[in-house]
């Protein structure tokens, strides 16, 4: 399997090229994102789909460069995909012999239902776990959904409605009243079955109105990717952003590059949640690239194996030297074992465990701050399978390092547990930790008498009785080694 592999997806408005680095056999990470406007679509839903010379021009250009900016980063696979332009094009093979020819680049065409099965595998891969959701994928010249239940893709849907599409036939000729009745016909082929509480977002515009909401809000963490929110309480924003000038879309905290074709991005994801019967909104800052690569890596269940997870196990094939295999251990027997006294729900056992495994990974950095620089690991390179509230925890777990208060995490406090919770958990780390350096891997035991933690499987040596007195506990207890 390749090391590197760069996919390339050209698309209506935009192309844009992904470079994923496996680490080993399952994980991986982005090790590079880049993006060209080349407008494939411009003028052409006026002209019977065909793609201009000028636009034919532009993409040819960036495929040059794209390819350029591979073969730098040195990658041994490369996949060229194109969506809705190019499939609508009477003249695509123009385009695909000339990559093929002169750059030696095997240009797909991609069906749109294969589209929205693959942002559908990205999604169910890469998402926080729910048992059945939809995904909605606005591009340039079309929109994809796909539904999900029980972890199988069960549908998928293709419709002939998208950002350019909108903007060129409607927008800009102010057609507000065809724009209606060409949207009321476009839902027609939107199946029945398509209803779900929970809608999942896919691309460029909707991570934009997404991110926009953040701002709004001034919310904690930056990661868009797996950012939720409930429909209703920001559904006047997303139709006040549709009826915005281009003058005031930068009071909706929308950047300069999306100021075209956001408006009529925000119109379809309304018209389309709306048929959908959508309670929640969750965002995916991952799509039809990572559904290309995951595809190639996970054949042929195209599904992680049960229990994995390819962040957390990238991020300790990167940057660590051990797997942590006994800290997790002794924080597992000592929640368990501590549970009468702190009565915390067993459901917060997968957020202690992961905290365990990966709360040295700012040691690649030295040892000074290796907390916090560990807990920063975990806000912006834990990205994928969980949600915001978890990554906020597993951070504050690993960075308060046994102290009393929430000091500089405070910020997370509206996506954190009650703080009893959190101390309590990064109790237990600590003194996981601390174990796990001075007994030398041995395999101890715990027992609660009373108010009193008895470990035995090895002798209490000075410095680990030194150390533990340190950490603040959360509530009055004795601890003591027997032999």
């Amino acid at each position: 399997m390749a090391k590197r592999t760069a996919v390339i997806d050209l698309g209506s408005n935009s192309m844009r090229m992904a470079i994923f680095e496996r680490t080993s056999r399952y994980a991986f990470y982005i090790l590079g994102e880049f993006k060209m406007k080349v407008r494939l679509g411009e003028s052409a839903y006026e002209n019977g789909g065909a793609i201009s010379e000028k636009s034919m021009q532009k993409a040819y250009e960036a495929f040059c460069e794209f390819k350029s900016i591979a073969k730098a980063y040195k990658c041994n696979k490369i996949f060229c995909m194109g969506t809705s332009a190019l499939r609508d094009a009477p003249n695509s093979n123009e385009l695909i012999s000339l990559i093929r020819r002169n750059l030696g680049l095997n240009l797909k065409v991609v069906k749109g239902i294969d589209e929205a099965s693959l942002g559908g595998i990205a999604a169910l891969n890469l998402l926080e776990p729910m048992s059945e959701f939809i995904t909605i994928d606005i591009g340039g010249g079309s929109t994809e959904l796909a539904m999900i239940k029980d972890a199988k893709i069960v549908d998928a849907v293709s419709l002939d409605v998208g950002t350019v599409r909108l903007k060129e036939l409607f927008f800009d000729k102010k057609n507000l009243k065809g724009l209606n009745d060409f949207m009321k016909e476009i839902l027609k082929d939107l199946p029945k079955n398509f209803k779900s509480k929970n809608i999942v977002t896919i691309g460029g515009s909707l991570r934009a109105i997404s991110s926009a909401i953040m701002q709004a809000q001034n919310y904690p963490l930056r990661s868009v990717h797996n950012f939720s929110y409930k429909f209703e309480s920001q559904k006047e924003f997303i139709q006040n952003l549709t009826k915005a000038s281009v003058l005031d879309l930068d009071k909706f905290y929308i950047k300069k590059d999306r100021f075209d074709t956001i408006r009529e991005g925000a119109y379809i994801f309304l018209s389309v949640v709306n048929s959908l019967k959508c309670e929640h909104v969750y965002t995916s800052g991952v799509g039809f690239r990572e559904g290309v690569y995951l595809s190639d890596i996970l054949r042929p269940s195209k599904k992680f194996p049960p229990n994995f997870n390819t962040s957390v196990r990238s991020l300790q094939d990167r940057f660590l030297l051990n797997n942590n295999k006994m800290v997790v251990k002794y924080a597992k027997d000592a929640f368990v074992t501590l549970k009468p006294l702190h009565g915390i729900d067993d459901k917060f056992i997968y957020e202690l465990e992961t905290a365990a495994r990966l709360h040295n990974l700012g040691q690649c950095l030295g040892f000074y701050g290796e907390h916090i620089n560990s807990a920063n690991f975990v806000i912006n390179a834990l990205n994928y399978g969980f949600s915001h509230r978890q990554k906020a925890l597993i951070a504050t777990i690993i960075g308060l390092n046994g102290k009393k208060t929430l000091g500089e995490f405070e910020k997370f406090r509206d996506l954190l547990p009650e703080e009893d919770i959190v101390k309590w958990l990064s109790f237990i780390l600590n003194f996981a930790k601390i174990l796990d350096i001075n007994c030398t891997h041995k395999k101890l035991k715990f027992e609660l008498k009373s108010q009193m933690l008895e470990i035995s499987g090895a002798k209490e040596q000075f410095m680990t009785k030194e150390n533990i007195k340190k950490i603040a506990k959360p509530a009055t207890f004795a601890i003591s080694f027997v032999s």
